[in-house]
């Protein structure tokens, strides 16, 4: 029988684990998902982590080593947090070889208190980069303006780049651009771009929870009818923006130069509404050449409940395009929506990566 996971996959959809531990490394818990679920990659975030640390039964003997070196926290972070990312990196290591580098990637993310100045976040990436040491790991950087020039600046030194925290369209293009100007300079910079991978993280639910909210505060019959749509519209369109992309003059010249398409990525793909389905943002984003990137719950519920019946996303750009209209027309301001759900972002990972380090601080105390 063909598995709803596996019917994805043969869609052109790559199905990759938004969430990663020691203990899932450990168990075995990681390798069973790619044996049984199709998972061919893993992301992860401040939120991720602050959770893994928090059970922290697992890290208990390095927390300890960390303690007695007298290392800071901060320090003891990035080598916690470095190590599980190497050894998933490992775990799919054949992935990536049988994949030349597509899948089998391991995303992490730099240190999102660096979001606004670009120097010390491309910094930081070339360090988590050379400390992994792996060619199937991606850096996380958030697509703020002023994270744009520092994903340029990372893919021109040969790093692998997983954009994070896209929200409109407009922004969509401009991360588009950072990825060819990165790989232009790459390619001046003598690197082989056929090693260089991305992926384009556009999030999908946050987009529903912040329209809905909107929508319910509207109160008419038809503004209810508009309610949880909004995401997959908007993701639809970003699509559409993507293959306006690699149909143009500049990037088939990067693509005869041996460089790698950027690949969207589907992210925030649990349904945040108990009410909705709980494959709604995997059934309607299927496409080829693209990632999905789930909770654990939300690749169970794929595994058991999904219907997968092709390609749900190309020829559906006129209708995502008048839902947008329709909720313009009820005042909702699209430019709006998108800049406080960024800003609420970068909020969002920054409370998170203080929680972290407060855990792993409190760790290294009872340690000492």
């Amino acid at each position: 029988m063909t598995t709803s996971t596996k019917k994805l996959s043969e869609a052109g959809v790559s199905i990759w684990l938004d969430d990663l531990s020691r203990e899932r490394l450990t168990s075995g818990n990681l390798q069973q998902l790619i044996d049984e679920k199709d998972v061919v990659g893993v992301t992860t975030n401040p939120t991720i982590f602050a959770g893994a640390l928090s059970n922290g039964a697992a890290y208990a003997e390095q927390v300890k080593e960390l303690a007695a070196e007298g290392v800071d926290v901060d320090e003891a972070v990035f080598r916690i947090t470095t190590d599980d990312v190497r050894d998933a990196c490992d775990v799919f290591a054949s992935i990536a070889e049988a994949t030349q580098g597509v899948d089998g990637r391991v995303s992490i993310e730099v240190d999102p208190r660096l979001a606004n100045d670009p120097e010390a976040t491309a910094t930081m990436a070339r360090r988590l980069a050379e400390t992994i040491d792996r060619p199937n790991v991606h850096i996380k950087i958030p697509a703020t303006e002023a994270g744009l020039p520092s994903i340029t600046e990372t893919l021109a030194e040969g790093v692998s780049v997983n954009v994070t925290l896209i929200f409109s369209l407009e922004r969509y293009r401009a991360v588009i651009n950072a990825y060819m100007a990165g790989l232009e300079k790459a390619l001046e910079n003598g690197k082989d771009l056929s090693t260089i991978h991305s992926v384009a993280s556009f999030f999908v639910s946050r987009v529903d929870s912040e329209v809905d909210k909107q929508l319910e505060a509207v109160g008419t019959d038809e503004a209810l009818s508009l309610k949880s749509k909004a995401g997959l519209a908007n993701a639809r369109l970003a699509y559409q923006v993507y293959e306006e992309a690699i149909g143009t003059e500049r990037w088939k010249r990067l693509e005869s130069a041996g460089a790698n398409v950027q690949r969207p990525l589907w992210a925030s793909t649990g349904t945040k509404d108990p009410a909705l389905p709980a494959t709604l943002y995997v059934d309607g984003l299927v496409a080829p050449n693209t990632v999905n990137t789930m909770p654990e719950k939300t690749l169970d519920a794929t595994a058991t409940d999904a219907e997968i019946t092709g390609d749900t996303i190309t020829g559906t750009y006129a209708e995502s395009n008048a839902h947008l209209d329709r909720l313009a027309a009820l005042g909702i301001d699209y430019n709006d929506v998108v800049a406080k759900l960024e800003s609420e972002g970068v909020e969002k990972f920054e409370a998170s990566w203080a929680e972290l380090l407060e855990t792993v601080q409190t760790a290294l105390d009872q340690a000492r």
